[in-house]
């Protein structure tokens, strides 16, 4: 994977969660929902990325 886009991700999963927690009114113990799932997706995808979790 190109690290071009390697960050652009990032980019974008960053930008979307700061979205989320700026302008979603909700809990905030609903919002540190999002961001815990969000964070674990993105480690699982980084695993992937860099061949440390193979299927």
């Amino acid at each position: 994977m190109p690290v071009l886009t390697f960050v652009i991700v990032l980019l974008v999963v960053l930008v979307i969660l700061w979205q989320i927690n700026s302008y979603v009114p909700a809990q905030r113990s609903i919002k540190y929902i999002i961001i815990a799932i969000v964070a674990v997706v993105l480690i699982i995808w980084l695993l992937y990325v860099f061949g440390i979790f193979d299927s």
